[in-house]
């Protein structure tokens, strides 16, 4: 049956959509031995060869949902130009993964990684608005002020952040830590924040992605996630998908009390797996 171009690669857990559509216009893709550029290009996928930079996709059958503590030194891609180390490395995985979303070099905490492009798509899409929490250790003690503009959402790069829930949930020797949930998914978005209030981060880690969460999970291991929880992560994108289709936009703070992250999933009580461990399981 024929699909776009970049569903099918999404399907097959190459990239998100629109990032399949990047490398599409990169040149990147063909379809048996043609260069495809033109993003309402058909194909199908159970008779046409599909390839990116050379390498054979399949629409994946065996979908995977991981959640990694990323340690700080890592980089959240597949690969990385300047040969630093990435998320892959501590996964070592067979099957082709890749990071859902952003956790940059010098954060740490949860990330999740997958080959299901569709949810992976809605997860990372500012429309969902799937909120992230993190705990952020800055210089000095802002003031109530401080965090009611923080909260209100501030002008970074010309373009107003979305409201976000800040509160002080601690001191410690040079400043406060704050615990900061956002809505979207710029760049270095917390760092930004607080660079703008004039108390900068000094440690950062991600403690929650929409109903995921797991403070047992070791830093730097990973593990697989349970069926309840990949069912939380849809039905946290449905629910956003429904306020929208009623005619609201999900922004931020919680439109609903079934998104505070307080009901979040905790850690199901699947094995943690170690590096080593992962690679020995793939090669069974």
């Amino acid at each position: 049956m024929l699909e776009r171009l970049q569903k099918i690669l999404s399907r097959a857990g190459v990239a998100s959509r629109r990032a399949s559509e990047q490398l599409m216009l990169e040149g990147r893709v063909t379809v048996n031995q043609e260069t495809v550029r033109e993003l309402g290009t058909k194909a199908d996928p159970d008779r046409d060869d599909i390839r990116v930079d050379g390498r054979r996709i399949r629409v994946a059958v065996n979908l995977r949902y991981l959640l990694l503590n990323k340690p700080r030194g890592y980089v959240t891609t597949r690969s990385d130009p300047e040969k630093r180390p990435t998320v892959l490395d501590l996964v070592g995985s067979q099957d082709y993964i890749y990071p859902v979303g952003r956790l940059d070099f010098d954060s740490e905490g949860l990330l999740l990684l997958t080959n299901d492009g569709d949810l992976a798509a809605k997860l990372t899409h500012p429309s969902h608005g799937i909120p992230r929490v993190y705990e952020a250790r800055v210089a000095g003690l802002p003031d109530v002020h401080d965090l009611k503009r923080l909260s209100r959402g501030l002008l970074i790069d010309g373009r107003r952040t979305r409201p976000a829930e800040v509160r002080s949930i601690g001191d410690h020797k040079n400043g406060a830590v704050l615990s900061i949930t956002i809505r979207e998914g710029r760049n270095r978005q917390v760092r930004d924040m607080c660079d703008a209030i004039g108390h900068p981060v000094d440690h950062l880690r991600r403690v929650a992605i929409g109903p995921i969460r797991d403070a047992r999970l070791k830093l730097g291991t990973w593990r697989e996630l349970s069926e309840r929880e990949v069912a939380a992560l849809r039905a946290a994108v449905a629910r956003t998908e429904a306020v929208q289709g009623a005619g609201f936009k999900v922004q931020g703070p919680v439109q609903s009390s079934k998104f505070k992250v307080q009901g979040a999933v905790q850690g199901a009580r699947s094995k943690v797996q170690s590096p080593r461990a992962s690679r020995g399981r793939d090669r069974r």
